[in-house]
């Protein structure tokens, strides 16, 4: 009886010590966070809200998500440690890069790492009844710009770097909300507007005038060329879904990152590493939630480029699955130390302007000078 009862008792504690074992291998993650994203019903919420609720049933931990319509009141919760991470898009390029709000002198360059970004595409469309075919036609067009919104400027300069052309090149007209610019495009008022695949505006513009995507095929190495050095967040991608874009006939657009999953340089390595391994763990919960949310899954987001360096955390787990690369890490360093530079060329900028008495007002184009000759 007594062997019997230690037989058993022996069995018991194999089972647990398995049972210990089959869970060792689950993310770790603190029982609550708190995330900031863009507006509710933008991509960026939906998208976080999915991916929320996918480690509240996996893991138990309970995320409040704060959003904001702008990139500075996305970054300011990551900046005073009210947020644990960020669903950011495109500013956290500028704010690396110390460019448009985040020129100011309480902002400046700011180091910050992803751990993930969702693939997307993004291009100029233009109309139908122009003669633009391609963006070496763009010289002399009325491109469609919005007030105020430093994403939409720079995905189009980024397809006129391509070309070998700046905006002072087209004929730049400016509209008060993205929404106005839209209706301009559908009306013919302009030739050109930056566009994602799936802009509702595009389908009543192509039952009009109709619509044309201007292709950046990887294979002009050149183009692409300067586009890597115009914004190195960016990548060829070949859009197959989208208006008067399919299969047969994709666009070759812009590759970008949109929302990226965003943390401070500082953020601790552990953390960063169980919540991508959390992600990657829990995805078949929200994989289906949207219809580009799959675009997750680690072995399309977890790739360079992106807005930012990736976190070491992030790169940690990302090798571990054997999805990081040479050329991830290649193109890691490399933003970093551009960041780096953007630093030093700030901090000696600042440090000029005080010697100098540059005012507030005076400030953004002296930095804007400054940067141009310190970083040339």
């Amino acid at each position: 009886m007594y062997t019997k009862s230690i037989l058993k008792g022996a069995a018991i504690a194999v089972m647990l010590m398995a049972g210990n074992n089959a869970f060792a291998d689950d993310a770790k993650l603190p029982n609550s966070m708190i995330w900031t994203s863009y507006d509710l019903g933008a991509a960026g919420y939906v998208e976080a809200s999915a991916m929320a609720d996918a480690l509240d049933k996996k893991f138990g931990t309970r995320v409040r998500i704060t959003p904001s319509g702008t990139g500075v009141g996305r970054m300011l919760p990551l900046q005073t440690g009210r947020a644990d991470f960020g669903f950011m898009g495109n500013e956290i390029h500028f704010a690396g890069e110390a460019m448009y709000e985040f020129a100011a002198r309480e902002w400046g360059p700011q180091n910050l790492r992803v751990l993930l970004g969702r693939p997307a595409s993004v291009g100029l469309v233009a109309g139908g009844d122009t003669g633009i075919m391609a963006p070496s036609d763009l010289a002399g067009a009325k491109v469609g710009y919005v007030q105020a919104n430093p994403s939409t400027t720079l995905n189009t300069e980024t397809v006129l770097a391509f070309a070998g052309l700046t905006t002072a090149d087209v004929e730049k007209v400016v509209y008060p909300s993205y929404g106005a610019m839209a209706k301009a495009f559908i009306a013919g008022d302009v030739d050109v507007a930056p566009a994602i695949p799936v802009s509702s505006f595009l389908r009543e513009a192509e039952g009009g005038r109709g619509v044309r995507w201007l292709d950046m095929p990887a294979s002009d190495t050149d183009g692409w060329a300067r586009i890597n050095a115009h914004a190195s967040m960016f990548a060829p991608s070949s859009a197959t879904v989208g208006v008067s874009i399919s299969k047969d006939d994709p666009a070759e657009l812009l590759g970008y990152r949109y929302p990226q999953l965003t943390v401070t340089a500082s953020a601790d390595a552990d953390l960063v590493y169980n919540m991508v391994k959390a992600l990657d763990q829990s995805f078949d919960l929200y994989k289906d939630a949207t219809k580009v949310i799959a675009r997750w899954n680690v072995k399309m987001s977890g790739t360079a480029p992106a807005g930012a360096p990736f976190h070491e955390g992030a790169v940690r787990y990302l090798k571990e699955v054997g999805v990081w690369t040479e050329a991830d890490e290649s193109w890691n360093n490399a933003r970093i130390a551009r960041i780096a530079a953007v630093q030093k060329a700030w901090d000696t900028a600042t440090a000029k302007a005080d010697e100098e008495g540059i005012s507030a007002k005076k400030w953004p184009e002296f930095w804007a000078a400054q940067r141009a000759e310190l970083l040339k």
